[in-house]
């Protein structure tokens, strides 16, 4: 008689075992890449210490970009190449006369100084980030050179060469005051 060759059996009990270890390995071992926004500290709830006044609406300048990622300052269209020239006028306007370092043309719909000067961002809905990124960029640049002008003309220093205390003062001179509001 003849005996009938069996297939042997492969013990399966332990696969289960095999693959969560893999799994563990894998998620362990994994890196995940984390995504590149925008480097920004919020300010403090009230930076001026009087939170009952409010902002005059000149010292308001309102940026908003639409769904089309089209630039409007003041309610007018505007190109992003010109954007950062219209923020350091609003911001540098010395409107009131206090700034004894701006370099303005005191227009009357103009700031009154840097440190009263409120740069308010609004974004549609269907804004693009890499839109939203530029204009962050372009506010960005108007206020390092503000303060590049300041420290190289106030302080008689490169921007390079500043000590902390020269950095807080260039800080102070141009406070980066950024509201971004909601989306409507």
């Amino acid at each position: 008689m003849r005996h009938s060759k069996e297939a042997p059996e492969v013990n399966a009990g332990s696969m289960a075992d095999i693959a969560f270890l893999l799994l563990i390995f894998f998620l362990v071992t994994a890196t995940i890449s984390s995504d590149a926004g925008i480097n920004r500290v919020l300010p403090a709830e009230c930076p001026t210490g009087d939170c009952e006044s409010l902002k005059h609406e000149r010292n308001i300048l309102r940026i908003v970009i639409n769904n089309n990622d089209e630039i409007m300052v003041e309610n007018e269209k505007v190109n992003l190449a010109d954007l950062k020239e219209a923020t350091k006028a609003f911001l540098d306007n010395n409107g009131d006369g206090t700034c004894l370092y701006c370099n303005g043309n005191k227009f009357p719909n103009a700031s009154d100084n840097p440190e009263d000067a409120v740069v308010s961002l609004q974004n549609g809905q269907q804004t693009t980030y890499k839109q939203f990124v530029a204009v962050q960029n372009e506010l960005s640049k108007a206020y390092f050179e503000l303060r590049s002008n300041y420290a190289a003309n106030v302080l008689q220093k490169s921007v390079d060469n500043l000590s902390k205390e020269d950095l807080q003062k260039v800080k102070k001179a141009y406070p980066f005051i950024l509201s971004e509001a909601e989306t409507k």
